[in-house]
């Protein structure tokens, strides 16, 4: 009985693009007692599985935490599988705003200690104990009420790009930090304030609004859904956004515009800014804002030092990285003195511009030819491979990149390797690398620019 993934993300992009079904980013919690993880793990992985649904779950005796990518002709079929579950009847789909068909490639479900680490180890605290749930513009009242604190419960990286107006920001990396650290800021506040809450999708602030009422706090309160609901609620009832800028999302989007306020940096050279990325140097993948005047100039790294490394033989790199935590297993988000213009923990109700509002996916109105398509998909480097089927590629010809996920993205040819071997013109039939600054996908097509 397979329990685990068998397939590479790679294998599962192509055979994602390969079924061409449209697929929906969503994710979903819930508290409860569950005896047994494991059996529960177990449970979910079979049914999710057939489904081919994808994502990341983390399961624990306290309940269940996903972010996951279902195929759209399958969502009642999913929705059927959380109703056997008592504690998951009729529980909300937080669905994204922004719908990528890559955003999970694997189904991982992994046994916690719990689904949100919180640092606590007090028996007498009741999780499920919590606050009061606000819909949007109950929210929005709220915030306007001087009588009113609000927190935002999620980390540094993520309320830098994007936050709620007047709200305190911890400068913290994880939630477990924040709480004792707004459990003191608001120690003369426990009687007489409104203490209201938000996170991404709501979990967190689920855990929060218990343990502020568990402390004390008579007035607590919660944003139901988090921001993701937040945000669908306004647009479908037409209500103003308190929220400026972007709400950060842990799949490969790194971030969904709420509103086109940019309130950020780019960390290395302080343009207006609010695009995350990963440095491209393996041994560390710092997350940071990086403008595309930088991302081009740096080659997606956040020092010149990983430049560096990036340039060497791939032998070398590893060599380098020999002995030290590396990949996935190095927790590093966005604090590095190699960044310049950083921001956390005070940040400004203001924009410091705004973000263009025209669709990325718009086509681009420019003279073109169609030379091939997308043959590899790379997970992490910043390769690309096609196969010409259509006239020929040379060094120095302008190229147009298109896809649903990828947008337009227009270049210019500065090398070729055609067949594994370096050439200057790459004809029909020839399969082609060369390297990008962002990822390709297996539905992507490659045009030459004409003129």
């Amino acid at each position: 009985m397979q329990l685990y993934n068998t397939l590479s993300a790679e294998e599962r992009a192509q055979l994602i693009d390969e079924a061409g079904k449209q697929r929906l980013t969503l994710s979903f919690y819930a508290y409860a007692k569950i005896s047994d993880p494991k059996k529960f793990r177990d449970e979910l992985f079979i049914a999710w599985n057939a489904l081919d649904a994808l994502g990341r779950i983390y399961v624990a005796n306290e309940g269940i935490n996903a972010q996951m990518s279902i195929p759209a002709d399958q969502i009642e079929a999913f929705r059927n599988t959380l109703e056997l579950y008592d504690f998951m009847k009729g529980i909300r789909l937080n669905v994204a705003i922004d719908q990528d068909d890559h955003s999970f490639l694997k189904l991982t479900i992994k046994v916690r200690h719990k689904i949100v680490a919180d640092g606590l180890n007090d028996e007498t605290f009741d999780v499920t104990n919590k606050g009061i749930h606000l819909k949007a513009q109950e929210f929005n009242n709220l915030l306007e009420d001087p009588n009113t604190i609000v927190v935002d419960f999620r980390n540094h990286y993520e309320s830098e790009v994007g936050h709620f107006e007047g709200a305190i920001t911890p400068d913290v990396e994880t939630f477990r930090e924040s709480l004792p650290i707004i459990n003191e800021q608001l120690q003369d506040f426990k009687e007489d304030k409104n203490l209201l809450m938000y996170c991404t999708g709501g979990i967190r602030c689920e855990k929060a609004s218990a343990y502020f009422k568990h402390q004390g706090f008579k007035n607590v309160y919660q944003l139901e859904g988090g921001i993701i609901e937040y945000t669908r609620q306004i647009k479908e009832e037409d209500i103003q956004s308190k929220f400026i800028g972007k709400n950060f999302v842990f799949d490969h989007r790194l971030g969904e515009r709420i509103t086109d306020d940019i309130v950020s940096q780019c960390h290395q050279c302080g343009k207006p800014c609010d695009n995350h990325t990963n440095c491209a140097n393996d041994a560390c993948h710092l997350l940071f804002i990086q403008c595309e005047d930088c991302k081009g100039a740096m080659e997606n790294c956040c020092s010149t030092a990983c430049l560096e490394i990036t340039h060497l033989p791939l032998a070398e790199q590893v060599k380098l990285r020999k002995g030290l935590e590396v990949g996935n297993k190095v927790f590093r988000k966005g604090k590095s003195d190699s960044l310049l213009f950083k921001n956390s923990g005070d940040l400004p109700n203001k924009p410091l511009a705004k973000a263009e509002t025209k669709n990325i996916r718009q086509k681009i109105s420019i003279k073109k030819t169609l030379i091939g398509k997308a043959e590899h998909y790379y997970t992490r480097s910043k390769i690309a491979q096609f196969l010409i089927e259509n006239n020929e590629l040379s060094i120095g010809d302008k190229i147009l990149i298109s896809g649903s996920t990828t947008g337009e993205q227009e270049l210019i040819i500065t090398e070729i390797f055609a067949n594994g071997a370096p050439c200057e013109t790459a004809k029909v039939g020839d399969q082609i690398t060369f390297t990008i600054p962002f990822r390709i996908r297996l539905s992507d097509k490659l045009y030459k620019v004409l003129g």
